[in-house]
């Protein structure tokens, strides 16, 4: 348990690298992850379901105790992602599989590196897993719904399916996380510890999938026109979740908190819905996300807590003049 503990912490810290090597690999040599194709749904229920192992009834009470800002940042998601998904198509001037990709990328809740981002760069963590927990919990409504209100224009919409697949992917496997852990308790605890290599595994084998099953179309013009598509979309995000939490006066973790759960988006969830019901074509934008996202990300955690502790050197070398002064 605790060698798989410190491989999780290893492959975390150098999770980004590993998903490029990851997909170039399975770009050289498709057939590895073949495989892998037909069953990206029970590995994004893995994934889910451990999250759910790790929610305690604190996480939904303080939903309940303090809603206002977690309401917000939730909402904020669900309309700054799929808006600015829809312009940049519209921007861009894409159709077809590779709009309804963007957009459904666009309309998935938010991302679980999130909180981990959060927390790197001094953020307010507790509100981050309160909105990332919302959001998920929201998403068999609000994913099909944005879907056809902003994708329907491009293909037909399995509005239904969706829903039901939502639930199926996402609810069911948080709720009986929670459960197991509600009953289980302390015993569960240790399980939790090597969770995080479990989901780093189950989202590059999603990863692999994807590139596996879009090997012929990734070096296309319309694939090299959406790079530049989600990196707007996702520095967009996080420069209008950070805009939109000074709007309404919160202080700077929870600003931090809701520009990560703002900008980054569960891609796990956007890739596998892609290939179920629409195309593989669809699942690129998901997939290039799921990179990008990692690296802006650690960059902007990254800057964060440098500006931090150069605030507070600076605020200890005043303090000292002051008191060498007295």
């Amino acid at each position: 348990m605790e060698k798989a503990e410190k491989l999780g912490n290893w492959i975390g810290r150098w999770f980004t690298i590993l998903v490029v090597i990851w997909a170039i690999f399975n770009y050289l040599l498709p057939q590895t992850s073949q495989w892998v194709i037909p069953n990206t749904s029970y590995l994004l229920g893995i994934i889910l379901f451990g999250m759910g192992l790790t929610l305690r009834g604190e996480d939904f009470a303080r939903i309940v105790k303090r809603p206002l800002p977690v309401i917000l940042g939730t909402v904020a998601h669900y309309v700054i992602m799929p808006t600015i998904a829809w312009l940049l198509c519209q921007i861009f001037h894409l159709t077809g599989a590779t709009a309804v990709g963007v957009i459904l990328v666009g309309s998935c809740p938010s991302g679980t590196s999130s909180s981990v981002m959060a927390y790197l760069a001094g953020g307010d963590v507790a509100l981050d897993v309160s909105i990332e927990t919302l959001s998920t919990l929201l998403a068999p409504i609000a994913l099909p719904s944005l879907l056809m209100l902003f994708a329907g224009q491009y293909v037909s919409i399995p509005t239904t399916s969706l829903f039901l697949s939502t639930i199926r992917i996402v609810l069911v496997p948080i709720i009986l996380g929670v459960l197991i852990h509600t009953f289980f308790g302390k015993k569960v605890d240790n399980i939790t510890k090597v969770l995080p290599l479990v989901s780093q595994t189950a989202i590059l084998l999603i990863i692999g999938a994807v590139i596996s099953a879009n090997h012929a179309e990734l070096f296309t013009a319309t694939t090299a026109l959406v790079i530049p598509v989600v990196i707007l979309h996702n520095l967009s995000g996080y420069g209008l979740g950070f805009l939109f939490s000074k709007l309404i006066r919160l202080k700077d973790p929870q600003r931090k908190a809701i520009t990560f759960e703002v900008g980054m988006q569960d891609s796990s969830l956007g890739a596998t819905l892609s290939m179920m019901y629409f195309s593989p074509a669809a699942a690129i934008p998901s997939t290039i996300f799921s990179v990008w996202h990692n690296i802006s990300g650690s960059v902007l955690s990254s800057y964060w807590r440098s500006h931090t502790e150069r605030k507070r050197n600076k605020g200890l070398a005043m303090a000292g003049n002051l008191n060498s002064v007295n």
